[in-house]
């Protein structure tokens, strides 16, 4: 049958909890009679360990079964839908263990409602079906949610990242020949660099390992900040002690739930290394109370070049330290892709803490075209077209959504995405208005700041005057026809 050894452990826990509570008996019961300990008995049914032979034995003489019926995989009618839950393989895909739950747990909540357990497993396969969703997608979702719930910031990794600057006595920024240095001689790396004539077929890739020979080819058209990223983060890999990995810089295949938690922790670790906590703290303090856009634009271009950051590396610190240092911590992270000339832009990475917020990922639907994530990708392609790109582009805009109370600070960076040709990408930071950020962030009173009217989606959006539409609201004449169609049978006094 398919199906792994856990979950075998997991069916008996779960037939033999069910026994019990048959037969009327607690664990405490169960463990006289048969002679085993509560604590033994305990971790069977949590799924956690799997008795001996002569321990079933006396569990199947207590409950009155034979030995072949305890261990069988047969189940009762009333627990199949568990048994098909098990053997999907979705508990192992669903890293439950970081939420600080058992598999056997959610079980034993689940096997009180079957059928509506049933139904929810085959409408969760429809959907990923119907939305050609794969377990990556499940992976990333369940990495975003875990970021969302530590507030992306993560006390471990930034003292480790502090360690790490320690033991190398680190007085300055850390730069790209310092990384790589250190894993030279350190870690024995060889460190090659490679280009299109080398591997042809690896060009879009910014690194690769080649873990036997412990070298590290990095791709030649790679910026310096970008290599001195992919080095810090190769240093984090190795600093935490991590194993399961990606062997390239860029998702090649996801195997597991694993290698993409560890690519996270160590590309924070990167970002804490080359941005630290006590470097980065009082920048951010002072952008915090400069009083026009004007200037705090400005700031941000210094940030980069005193950092040697990528504007991806600095938005992620800054939303890391903006919720807990400064309480702001109703914001959101946005990547964006596009092709020059093109009207398709993919959203390739999300964040949202403290809540979902508007701007966010939508399948089948044309985002809104007056996004400043979307705007800068526009410019950038004229800029491009014309010849005069020298350097990443920064915009800034005030989202007023429409149709609802919220109002959004949105600023971000668009530069060419290396090394991808012909691909631009776009990293944005949105910060909700309310009476915490405008008491914090100074320069949110400048009216210098561009307002825009935005919505989520063209199909959602009752702009009737917008230039950027995209696609007519549908779904918007699909609400109000069924308002319409409800107030009708109110009227008519059809409740």
């Amino acid at each position: 049958m398919d199906i792994n050894s856990d979950s075998i452990k997991i069916l008996f826990g779960l037939k033999l909890r069910q026994l019990r509570i048959d037969k009327g008996l607690t664990q405490y019961d169960l463990a006289d009679l048969s002679g085993l300990s509560v604590s033994y008995i305990n971790e069977i049914e949590k799924g956690k360990k799997y008795p001996k032979t002569e321990k079933i034995i006396a569990l199947a003489q207590t409950m009155g079964v034979s030995y072949d019926a305890l261990v069988s995989l047969q189940l009762s009618k009333r627990m199949e839908p568990i048994y098909e839950l098990l053997r999907s393989n979705l508990l192992k895909d669903l890293p439950l263990s970081m939420f600080g739950i058992e598999p056997a747990d959610l079980l034993e909540l689940l096997s009180d409602a079957p059928v509506k357990l049933s139904a929810f497993i085959s409408t969760m396969m429809e959907i990923s079906r119907h939305y050609n969703l794969g377990v990556e997608e499940l992976y990333f979702s369940v990495l975003r949610t875990y970021q969302e719930i530590h507030e992306n910031y993560f006390e471990d990794i930034e003292n480790a990242a502090e360690t790490f600057l320690t033991d190398v006595k680190a007085k300055k920024i850390l730069d790209e020949a310092f990384l790589r240095t250190h894993l030279e001689q350190t870690y024995g790396y060889t460190i090659q660099i490679f280009g299109e004539q080398d591997y042809p077929n690896l060009v879009s890739l910014r690194s690769v390992l080649i873990p036997g020979e412990k070298k590290l080819l990095l791709n030649r058209i790679l910026t310096p900040d970008q290599r001195a990223f992919t080095l810090g983060r190769e240093i984090g890999f190795l600093r935490l002690q991590i194993r399961e990995r990606p062997l390239t810089s860029s998702w090649v295949e996801v195997t597991s739930f694993e290698q993409v938690l560890n690519n996270f922790q160590a590309s924070y670790f990167a970002g804490a290394i080359l941005m630290p906590k006590d470097n980065v703290l009082p920048l951010l303090e002072q952008w915090l109370t400069l009083p026009t856009w004007k200037e705090a634009g400005q700031f941000l271009h210094r940030m980069l070049d005193e950092l040697q950051a990528t504007p991806e590396t600095l938005l992620h610190r800054m939303s890391n330290f903006l919720p807990k240092y400064f309480g702001v911590d109703q914001l959101f992270f946005l990547r964006f892709e596009h092709k020059p000339g093109s009207q398709t832009f993919n959203l390739t990475k999300e964040m949202h803490l403290a809540r979902l917020h508007n701007p966010h990922g939508i399948t089948n639907e044309h985002y809104c075209r007056r996004w400043v994530s979307l705007s800068m990708l526009f410019e950038l392609a004229e800029i491009q077209q014309a010849n005069a790109y020298k350097a990443p582009i920064l915009r800034a805009q005030i989202s007023d959504y429409i149709d609802s109370q919220n109002a959004y600070l949105v600023f971000g960076f668009a530069r060419p995405l290396t090394p991808i040709k012909d691909l631009n990408h776009s990293v944005s930071l949105g910060i909700l208005i309310n009476e915490v950020t405008r008491a914090r962030i100074r320069f949110l009173a400048d009216p210098a700041l561009i307002h825009r009217n935005v919505n989520e989606s063209c199909e959602r959006c009752s702009a009737v005057d917008c230039q950027e539409r995209q696609a007519e609201p549908v779904l918007l004449q699909r609400r109000e026809r069924i308002e319409t169609i409800k107030l009708t049978l109110q009227q008519m006094g059809v409740k």
